[in-house]
């Protein structure tokens, strides 16, 4: 099977986020850029967490099903416009964790409350304009909320995160959530402090200069 290795990446990855509370049911998706305008992608209308290798589909930048059976996740528009915009990114992860969702749910940005929040992910996570499911309203919204950081938060809806693989898409997920979390209890217990001015310029210069070796590598 074309991809085997990569499908059953894609397969752990949701179980994963399933065992972790990052994910549930029916919710998410995931994608592998393979090659140029090729990508990896879940399937809608199936539980993630027990999908098989040879569920995931191979499907052109336009939507045409090369490989599987089954419809494109609803959100392919936009881990397509993401990857179209963003040259360094290969593998893009959307998710509904809790923390995360109740910073969608008030659509308020996540400032860098943790060091790990600029150095991994690129700083402010920016919560971007509502727009419904699977619309290009809401690929554009997101590819211009997500800018040139790793995850961007869809409001009233869940996370975007990506990287330059899978295991870093995962990871910057992860992080993004442990931030929402503090921010919401530090919201509860008077008000976030956010790191100081010079350390996020310090954390983002490392995060830049890490992003121009995956680009110009």
């Amino acid at each position: 099977m074309p991809y085997e290795d990569l499908k059953r990446e894609i397969v752990q990855a949701f179980i994963f986020l399933e065992e972790h509370g990052l994910n549930w049911a029916y919710s998410g998706n995931i994608s592998v850029k393979v090659g140029e305008d090729l990508f990896l992608i879940s399937p809608s209308g199936v539980w993630k967490a027990r999908m098989k290798p040879e569920d995931v589909l191979l499907v052109t930048g336009d939507g045409k099903v090369l490989e599987g059976n089954g419809k494109p996740s609803v959100e392919f528009k936009t881990h397509v416009a993401i990857y179209r915009a963003r040259r360094d990114v290969k593998a893009v992860v959307h998710a509904h964790p809790i923390y995360a969702g109740i910073i969608a749910a008030k659509r308020v940005d996540i400032e860098p409350v943790l060091e790990e929040l600029t150095f991994y992910v690129g700083g402010t996570i920016r919560v971007a304009s509502y727009a419904p499911s699977g619309t290009e309203e809401l690929a554009r919204n997101a590819v211009e909320a997500l800018g040139d950081k790793k995850a961007v938060i869809l409001a009233n809806h869940g996370v975007v995160a990506c990287g330059s693989s899978l295991e870093e898409a995962l990871a910057v997920l992860g992080y993004v959530e442990r931030a929402a979390k503090v921010a919401v209890y530090s919201m509860l217990i008077g008000g976030v402090h956010p790191l100081p001015r010079e350390a996020q310029t310090l954390e983002r210069e490392l995060y830049v200069q890490k992003l121009q070796k995956v680009l110009f590598k």
